[in-house]
């Protein structure tokens, strides 16, 4: 009878364990997909800097008659436009016009490539800047717009 009376004490704070614990595995278990969101949020914000870098600096890369640096930097803006395509949810509204601007972005990309590192810088700033004019339109699309960090 002892046995059957400290099994009733006990099950008591056991059935409020198993409740508390049922009432908070839904509040977890919502955390998770905003997490990812906000993850794949950051990504691409992290993605989108990297772009804007990297054609900013090409650019800059031509002004100074640099073209060993406009190769190096429109190669590391071709990187980004891909990864940012790859990452590109299907249900974004502007999907379409900024892959496509993404798209011009690796296009003029490959063509400094395709000129070389022997050529005039000035004949490779011409496509260097329609790519970052295409960067420029495509993270403005997605809404990736920079934040001023104080």
């Amino acid at each position: 009878m002892r046995l059957v009376q400290m099994m009733r004490g006990r099950s008591i704070p056991a059935f409020m364990l198993v409740g508390l614990a049922a009432l908070w595995f839904p509040i977890v278990s919502d955390e998770s997909p905003a997490r990812a969101a906000e993850a794949s949020s950051a990504s691409l914000q992290e993605q989108g800097a990297g772009l804007m870098k990297n054609v900013e600096e090409m650019v800059a890369h031509g002004g100074m008659g640099d073209a060993k640096a406009i190769i190096h930097h429109c190669g590391e803006a071709k990187r980004f436009a891909e990864t940012l395509i790859k990452q590109l949810a299907a249900s974004d509204s502007n999907r379409a016009d900024a892959t496509t601007s993404l798209n011009e972005v690796i296009r003029q990309c490959n063509r400094v490539s395709d000129i070389g590192i022997h050529a005039d810088p000035g004949q490779l700033l011409n496509p260097a800047t329609k790519a970052r004019a295409a960067a420029q339109q495509s993270i403005k699309l997605l809404g990736l717009t920079r934040t001023n960090k104080s």
